[in-house]
């Protein structure tokens, strides 16, 4: 077995992003969990993991980790529209529309405000900035 060493935990996870852009989700968990339990306060790791999940169609453990991932990181507009779409796709709209909005007013990007109902041109937000 390999000793785990920091060098170990960033290939695993650089393979992990690999992975999860070659389209083989369950092949970037496999990774993600042996860093993740070697660094459970690794935000990144988590919300890596949180994508992979929802890729794999594992809503809940999806759901999961992003919350993780906020508790930590309250402003990350990115795990906000991440789990929001977690949520929209297990049928859960009232829950996605809260953070939808959320991440549209920490980072008023045009599909975040699209997401949110607040339409392109910046609604209540003002603009849409680049």
């Amino acid at each position: 077995m390999t000793a785990r060493t920091p060098e170990n935990t960033v290939i695993q996870y650089r393979a992990a992003e690999q992975l999860l852009a070659a389209r083989d989700p369950l092949g970037a968990v496999k990774l993600l969990d042996a860093v993740v339990t070697a660094h459970p306060e690794n935000t990144a790791a988590r919300l890596l993991r949180a994508r992979a999940f929802f890729h794999a169609a594992q809503l809940r453990p999806a759901e999961l980790e992003f919350q993780v991932v906020l508790e930590r990181e309250p402003d990350n507009a990115f795990a906000h529209f991440a789990l929001a779409r977690t949520l929209q796709r297990a049928d859960r709209p009232a829950e996605a529309t809260r953070h939808f909005r959320l991440a549209a007013a920490l980072d008023p990007r045009p599909d975040y405000l699209a997401a949110a109902g607040f339409g392109g041109d910046g609604g209540v937000f003002g603009p849409a900035r680049d």
